[in-house]
């Protein structure tokens, strides 16, 4: 859902491979090999959902992988998050709305809509609860 196909592209110059992710353009990082490159493309997701969330910009989900790209997942929390503010602007649910519905200040609903904050699961998933959305989970091999 929140796996995201990103372009290495090598950098002759500074012999460092630079990513790129076209369903957020905002995302961009850098490693000296392809695998801290991929690493860093990670990092480079979050910031990327934390300013579509700042904008208010619905989270796109990522679009299936062209030839020589490489998946990267957004971390759960994080893809948690993104559902959370999806789901708000979906519904028409505002931040205060939501705030009443969990017993929550402003203040709080803030930290759990920031990708960057370490909220417990346990309240993005009641959050989600309240508008009508329902987390599963699934681990694979890589």
């Amino acid at each position: 859902m929140y796996n995201y196909p990103v372009k290495l592209t090598h950098d002759a110059e500074t012999n460092s491979w630079i990513a790129s992710c076209r369903d957020l353009p905002l995302m961009n990082s850098v490693g000296d090999s392809i695998e801290e490159a991929l690493l860093e493309s990670v990092y480079g997701l979050v910031t990327a959902v934390a300013i579509e969330i700042e904008e208010r910009r619905p989270v796109p989900q990522g679009s299936a992988p062209q030839a020589g790209e490489y998946i990267v997942s957004l971390p759960v929390l994080a893809a948690m998050k993104a559902a959370l503010h999806n789901a708000m602007i979906e519904t028409g649910t505002r931040k205060a709305d939501l705030a009443r519905k969990l017993g929550k200040t402003g203040t709080q609903i803030d930290r759990l809509l920031d990708v960057e904050h370490s909220s417990k699961v346990e309240t993005v998933e009641l959050a989600l609860h309240q508008l009508n959305r329902s987390i599963a989970v699934s681990v694979t091999a890589s």
